[in-house]
């Protein structure tokens, strides 16, 4: 065989080339194809391994998490394995009362209080308290409940919700520590449950008087000015009007056609009674002075209507050039006649006079002006007595009612204003949705002024003892509000540390405070920072599949 016949590579003939070919008797062939079959073995078990290598490590990493063994157990220090553990609960479970209830058998389940909205009612069974004695109720506590609940609307608790038998434990006290949880002791304290809406202090509408003078005329002399203190009566300005004049001269003409034609009756009725002259003539007599007294009353009822009021009995006893002396100063008091009479002789005056006892508060009148009976010249007020306005929104005003206490606090002032509603408008503006309401309030010292603006509350309830606790101890989960309360033998060295979930019915808060009106009794203890980590703890639980510590 050639060397070129060596160095050629080997091909499989195929089926054909068999078929034609000789059988080869020489069993050196086989053996060749055997080894061929075992190279491409040997070459393909790199590839085998690595894809082994790699399952390997999935499976591993699927039944570890993927977490690395420690140190101790790669050098073959591994520990013991501790299944005395509730995960669950995170308590050593041969110590978890959750999932071994005989540990500490939770007490009688009362269920819901359909009276005050709440499971586990201390109200009505205070023996639910974590206390070490039970409490005694009295009716006063139960009163204010009720009157608390009955208000207005608050927002109520699921009956259907079950968190109440739920129970937050821990290993230990220092465990508390550590969890940065904190508790506090339920407290009493005095409570104001109010409606706060932003007011406007102004003056009693009813007792602001806008003065003017009655008929045109021209100002003659003005008496008072603003901030000047009046009393009902005070004269505030002089008219000089050409209407007074005639209306005085009216009267004095008509009373001396009266006494005329009264004299000619007195006259005439003696001889008509004696046929001496016609009865026809003391008719026209007595007709004239019938007219004549008309006109005199006419005349005196003008100048009543002018606020000049006349007394026509003591005007006639009179001498007639007393007569016109008398109307000359008709209204004006005893204090200014000397100085009208000495200063002018016109018979036109006629007296601006306060209508009320206040302060001037506005002045539009100067001397010499000419001014009609449709322009203010004078404003009093009565600032002893003030309104506040509240404007109040819809779903507040229902609870509001004719009588309630009203406080007050003007911008700019220290102290509070005290009054009561006076008026709650049957309307509801078109635009902010809020209702007026209206107090009355006294100011007697006048520190309270016109247009102040301020917040004010209406007094709904006052609660003095009041069961507060801190607002974040307050928990909501969408269903109900709890609190978690610290068991009554938690500092008892064997006894295991526990916190019990309370629904409760929360009602004002202030200053950080929390009312609760039903639910826990003063002399528990609750949680407060950390209560919202404890809330989702047993919200998580409840999730979970439970536990099966001690099983």
């Amino acid at each position: 065989m050639s060397q070129a016949t060596i160095d050629q590579p080997w091909v499989e003939p195929g089926p054909s080339q068999i078929a034609n070919q000789p059988k080869d008797k020489n069993p050196s062939s086989g053996n060749n194809r055997l080894g061929q079959f075992m190279q491409w073995i040997v070459g393909t078990l790199p590839t085998i391994a690595v894809l082994a290598a790699l399952g390997g490590v999935a499976w591993w990493g699927h039944r570890s998490d993927w977490q690395m063994p420690k140190f101790s157990a790669i050098i073959g220090q591994v520990e013991a394995e501790n299944d005395d553990w509730c995960e669950v609960h995170g308590v050593p479970g041969s110590e978890c009362v959750e999932c071994l209830p005989t540990l500490l058998p939770k007490g009688e389940d009362y269920g819901w209080c359909k009276e005050h909205g709440v499971h586990q009612c201390p109200l009505c069974h205070p023996d639910v308290a974590e206390l070490k004695t039970a409490p005694v109720i009295d009716d006063s506590q139960l009163t204010a409940a009720s009157f608390a609940l009955e208000l207005r609307d608050r927002q109520e608790n699921n009956q259907g919700c079950r968190l109440y038998r739920s129970r937050v434990q821990f290993s230990s006290t220092s465990a508390v520590e550590k969890s940065g949880v904190d508790f506090e002791l339920v407290e009493t304290r005095p409570m104001i449950e109010a409606v706060r809406a932003s007011g406007e202090a102004t003056y009693d509408e009813t007792r602001v008087a806008q003065l003017a003078g009655r008929v045109p005329g021209t100002v003659w002399q003005v008496e008072r000015t603003v901030g000047d203190r009046v009393s009902q009566g005070d004269v505030l300005a002089l008219i000089d009007a050409a209407d007074v004049g005639k209306a005085k001269s009216e009267l004095l003409d008509s009373l001396a056609q009266a006494e005329f034609h009264a004299a000619t009756v007195q006259r005439l009725r003696p001889l008509a009674e004696k046929q001496i002259i016609p009865g026809s003539q003391l008719l026209e007599a007595e007709t004239a002075l019938q007219q004549a007294s008309i006109s005199v009353r006419r005349a005196a009822q003008t100048l009543d209507n002018l606020g000049l009021r006349v007394d026509v009995a003591e005007l006639t006893k009179l001498p007639e050039e007393q007569r016109a002396e008398q109307l000359r100063f008709l209204g004006l008091p005893d204090s200014i006649r000397s100085d009208v009479a000495a200063s002018t002789s016109t018979n036109n005056l006629i007296p601006v006079v306060a209508s009320l006892d206040g302060v001037v508060v506005e002045r539009k009148a100067v001397t010499g002006e000419v001014v009609n009976p449709s322009q203010m010249l004078f404003r009093i007020a009565d600032t002893n007595r003030m309104w506040l306005r509240f404007n109040v929104a819809l779903e507040d005003a229902t609870s509001l009612e004719i009588g309630q206490a009203v406080r007050f606090l003007p911008d700019g002032m220290r102290d509070d204003v005290f009054g009561q509603i006076s008026w709650v408008s049957t309307d509801v503006d078109k635009q902010t949705r809020t209702v007026e309401v209206r107090a009355d309030v006294e100011n007697p010292e006048g520190t309270l002024r016109n247009e102040t603006f301020g917040l004010g509350q209406i007094i709904l309830r006052e609660a003095p003892n009041a069961v507060v606790v801190p607002e974040e101890s307050v928990q909501w989960d969408g269903s109900c509000f709890v609190v978690f309360v610290r068991d009554r033998d938690y500092f008892d060295d064997d006894h295991p540390k526990i916190f019990h979930t309370r629904s409760v019915r929360p009602g004002v808060t202030i200053d950080g405070l929390t009312e609760i009106i039903a639910g826990i009794l003063p002399g528990e203890v609750v949680v407060t920072q950390g209560s919202a980590l404890m809330r989702s703890q047993i919200l998580k639980n409840n999730l979970g599949a439970g536990c099966t510590c001690g099983q």
